[in-house]
């Protein structure tokens, strides 16, 4: 005996022959709800001891209904009444029917209908068709035995994110409508679906009940990611190590110019490794093989999957794809440097004509570093690039999202060298050193200027791990008050670190700016003597640059004047204090330095004999800075053991503070 279903799908009637053994009662869609077995001639229920997703299959399938979702006991769908036919019931997923399945016998059982079981199908099995891979193309929805499409009106980003996972293609990289991959045949979803994003199958998803006015001309599309897996090679344990990804049933490797400290931050999260500490690049782990993606990931830091992140593309495969995505280069950090742009495959440089705080602003606003905090173009602050100049002539209004929505000449026409490279320093850019060196005052630069961390909750564990950001030694004193301070910005407050922050910015605080301390408050600390190889950094930033990259930054200090903004210079090199030779030393040299160790304007480069002699090695030369650089080592200069240097030859110099 069979029983027939008739209703509205798909603003379209369809007829259903359902199986006369079995039927679905009390949910909310023709393929949920609670089971029930024709036996006898009678209708009857089934017990939900030993019910499980075996058994949901054979139903499911029986019923053609897809695939089951979920096994539901304890009359999730309302109790039934009369027999309760079934009991034990146990499948292999191989059977056409339930009743093929074994159980305890007919009527054999000790339940009551308050054990009824019920099942979940996934009546709306979703593919993609007519796409280069099984990741893209017009989307389908099979229900009720029938494919259909979907009207594009109906369908947005979140029901995109549901389907994709559901099929394990990653996420949606883009939404198209208008027939993009071909008309489809049969009845059109015109219903308003409503995903909120995060259910697991488009069956969860709800639908309003006012349809769209919708033809094959509206189909929709979906290009999905199609990245699934991710892990780290070569490293000495799970946890580190060359990036790989799978792409459907490939893996390949990624570009390092695609991957910044955020990226690394979902990978670390996506394979249960904690926070990330760093990211290198030029086959650190060694060369890998097979593809190279070069698919750019700008993520926010917080997702889950690093496939969440992907750039949206103009195509899904990423092979021999390249995504436009800019950053900044130079400083250590994420939110400084020089900009560059990735176009055809490339990084390349932008040249400052015509640039202005207004573009700026539009970079810090891309990169969520917030906001610029130069007003003015300074020619290669930090460096000259290589390879391509890419961008000429940018014209941003300042309220863009992105630089591409920007305008400038073609990509690749310009009038300029590299001595012209556009720089952008962000207010989200941070630093960290101490006053001395490695002991002093700790001072963190934020928001375009130097100020005060308060000593407020700091223990040891957070000045020790200061001291190893910065290269001097492992361990720390117990932080004490500041003496002698004038009044500036306190930046930082109630800053404590845990055992597994590997960073001063992952320690909790008090949000920027927000604090309860006075100027005389301010934390002071000693490093220990057991130093690595590596001279102290003098600053800390938010992503964490492997070793190779830090052999080029020193510290400052002035010796023998009244106070810490006057004196003879001394840099810290291989682990000993020296001097600076004043070849081609002036005042815009020491405004750098002044702004450097967070002094103001320098008022004198010439020296002043009450300073005195330094002593030992002469460590730098030849500083040729142009006034605006925000570090010493960003200016062209001779760092080595300078012999023909005398000590009456020595910087000496005084600022404003």
């Amino acid at each position: 005996m069979k029983s027939c279903l008739t209703l509205f799908f798909m603003s379209t009637i369809i007829t259903l022959s359902t199986a006369g053994s079995v039927r679905l009662v009390g949910g909310s869609r023709p393929c949920n709800g609670r089971v029930e077995v024709f036996h006898d001639g009678q209708w009857g229920t089934v017990c939900d001891d030993g019910w499980n997703m075996d058994a949901a299959t054979v139903v499911c399938k029986e019923l053609g209904c897809g695939k089951p979702v979920r096994a539901i006991g304890l009359a999730h769908f309302g109790q039934g009444s009369g027999q309760i036919w079934l009991d034990e019931v146990k499948c292999n997923r191989s059977e056409s029917t339930l009743k093929n399945c074994g159980s305890s016998g007919w009527g054999v059982g000790n339940c009551k209908h308050s054990e009824d079981a019920g099942i979940i199908c996934s009546d709306r099995i979703p593919r993609l068709v007519n796409g280069s891979h099984l990741c893209s193309g017009r989307l389908e929805i099979l229900q009720l035995k029938t494919w259909g499409t979907v009207c594009d009106a109906a369908f947005d980003d979140q029901d995109a994110e549901v389907v994709c996972r559901e099929l394990n293609c990653g996420v949606p990289v883009q939404l198209l409508g208008a027939d993009a991959f071909g008309k489809g045949e049969g009845p059109v979803w015109t219903q308003d679906i409503q995903c909120r994003g995060n259910e697991s199958y488009f069956v969860f998803c709800p639908t309003s009940s006012l349809p769209k006015k919708c033809s094959h001309d509206n189909d929709v599309g979906i290009i999905c990611s199609g990245y699934s897996q991710v892990t780290l090679v070569n490293g000495s344990d799970s946890c580190s190590g060359r990036v790989e990804l799978q792409y459907f049933t490939e893996w390949g490797t990624v570009c390092d110019g695609c991957m910044n400290m955020r990226a690394a931050s979902v990978v670390c999260r996506q394979m249960n490794c904690g926070i990330a500490v760093s990211v290198v690049g030029v086959d650190w782990f060694g060369e890998g093989s097979g593809e190279i993606w070069a698919d750019v990931f700008e993520c926010q830091g917080n997702e889950t999957q690093l496939s969440q992140s992907l750039h949206k593309l103009s195509t899904a495969a990423p092979h021999n794809t390249y995504h436009r995505s800019i950053r900044l280069v130079g400083s250590g950090g994420d939110c400084a440097g020089r900009l560059e742009v990735f176009h055809k495959g490339s990084w390349g440089t932008v040249c400052d004509d015509s640039w202005d705080v207004k573009d700026a602003h539009v970079v810090c606003r891309q990169l969520q570093c917030g906001v610029a905090l130069s007003d003015q173009p300074v020619p290669a602050w930090f460096g000259p690039g290589s390879g391509p100049i890419w961008l000429d002539d940018v014209n941003c209004e300042g309220n863009e999202t992105s630089l591409w929505n920007c305008s400038s000449r073609v990509w690749g026409d310009h009038d300029c060298n590299h001595k012209e490279d556009v720089g952008v320093v962000c207010s989200e850019f941070k630093e960290i050193r101490l006053s001395e060196g490695c002991e002093g005052n700790v001072e963190v630069f934020y928001n375009g200027s130097w100020g005060n961390v308060c000593i407020n909750q700091m223990d040891r564990d957070t000045a020790s791990l200061i001291c190893q950001e910065l290269n001097c030694g492992r361990s720390a004193s117990e932080p004490s008050y500041s003496v002698g301070l004038m009044p500036t910005t306190n930046w930082l407050d109630y800053l404590k670190c845990r055992k597994h922050d590997n960073t001063l910015w992952q320690c909790p605080s008090l949000p920027w700016g927000l604090n309860n301390c006075y100027y005389n408050e301010v934390a002071r600390i000693t490093c220990f003597e057991e130093k690595s190889d590596l001279s102290p950094r003098s600053h800390l930033t938010s992503s964490t640059s492997h070793q190779r990259q830090c052999s080029n930054q020193f510290s400052l200090r002035l010796s023998g004047g009244k106070g810490r903004c006057s004196g003879r210079l001394e840099v810290y090199h291989n682990s000993e204090w020296g001097s600076v030779c004043d070849d081609l030393w002036d005042i815009r040299d020491a405004q750098v330095v002044c702004r450097q160790l967070g002094c103001g304007a320098a008022l004198s480069a010439d020296g002043n004999e009450a300073f005195g002699a330094g002593e030992g090695v002469v460590w730098l030369n030849r500083v040729e800075c142009r006034g605006t650089e925000i570090h010493p080592w960003d200016c062209p200069h001779v760092l080595n053991n300078h012999t023909d240097c005398s000590h009456k030859e020595h910087v000496r110099l005084t600022c404003a503070d």
